[in-house]
């Protein structure tokens, strides 16, 4: 019978065996997955946290339109200040506050600028009027729910009617309003304190009342500085709103320090003070 030898130069193909997963390996496939798993609860945060407020805007315009007309002031500053408050929890933003608002009114509040949110915070602790750029005041929605609620607007294309923003607030001052601004005329990232500009203070001089700093400062949920919350440089809304809404949660730092009489005061000193009161309040 014949016999079949294999040459010793061919060799057949050994099966292939799986190497056991590095250390490294591992801890890389579980990383991803974590990250896989963290950016699919944002996602699932972003989407339910924008029906909702669909929903809360939705109600809070309707407020405005059909149920404003029956009540009084105070009835409309507490509805605003209580869907100003659930805002604030359908977006997990907790206020945390050193020091009060003073009871009465004439009172402008002045505060650095970080986000939309903060119209809101402030409207949580203390109804208020704002005094707002009027291209706000032609957002879909929006624009129509803070007119509706007293915001005052100023064209800024229109070299007078500045003088009319500054009577009226003068006069919504005078008869006990607490109105707020924010002086340095735009947004930031919360690391820096703009200069503020002097012109919006001359109503609260008119009035005769008091100038109120309020510091703001967001923190994430390890609480660490977060500018999640920021509305600034090339950020559109959308893109903040999304920001926001994808946040697990976020603290919202206030500091109110000690108010400045303005009666007979000059708006430029005014400006410097309550710039560096906010600036000190920030360094704590």
């Amino acid at each position: 019978m014949a016999r079949v030898i294999e040459s010793p130069g061919l060799e057949r193909d050994a099966p292939a065996v799986a190497r056991p997963a590095t250390r490294r390996g591992r801890l890389r496939a579980a990383t991803g997955k974590w990250r896989t798993a963290r950016q699919g609860w944002r996602t699932a945060r972003q989407g339910w946290r924008s029906v909702r407020m669909t929903v809360h805007l939705a109600a809070g315009l309707a407020t405005t339109v059909f149920v404003f007309p029956l009540v009084s002031t105070d009835g409309r500053r507490a509805r605003v200040r209580s869907w100003s408050a659930r805002l604030l929890r359908i977006l997990a933003v907790d206020v945390r506050m050193e020091g009060a608002l003073p009871p009465q009114g004439n009172l402008l509040v002045v505060a650095n600028h970080i986000s939309w949110l903060d119209i809101f915070v402030l409207n949580a602790i203390g109804p208020m009027r704002f005094v707002a750029k009027a291209e706000l005041a032609r957002w879909p929605a929006i624009g129509r729910l803070i007119r509706n609620v007293g915001t005052l607007f100023v064209e800024r294309a229109r070299r007078h009617d500045a003088h009319r923003v500054t009577v009226e607030t003068r006069d919504a001052l005078a008869a006990g309003d607490i109105v707020a601004v924010f002086p340095e005329g735009t947004t930031t990232d919360g690391g820096t304190v703009l200069p503020f500009k002097s012109s919006l203070l001359q109503p609260i001089v008119d009035a005769k009342g008091a100038l109120l700093p309020i510091a703001f400062r967001y923190r994430g949920h390890d609480g660490g500085s977060s500018t999640a919350a920021a509305y600034a440089g090339d950020t559109s809304f959308f893109e903040s709103f999304w920001s926001i809404c994808g946040e697990r949660s976020l603290v919202v730092e206030l500091v109110v320090t000690d108010a400045l009489p303005a009666a007979l005061r000059r708006r430029h000193d005014l400006a410097r003070e309550a710039e560096e009161a906010i600036r000190a309040a920030l360094v704590r």
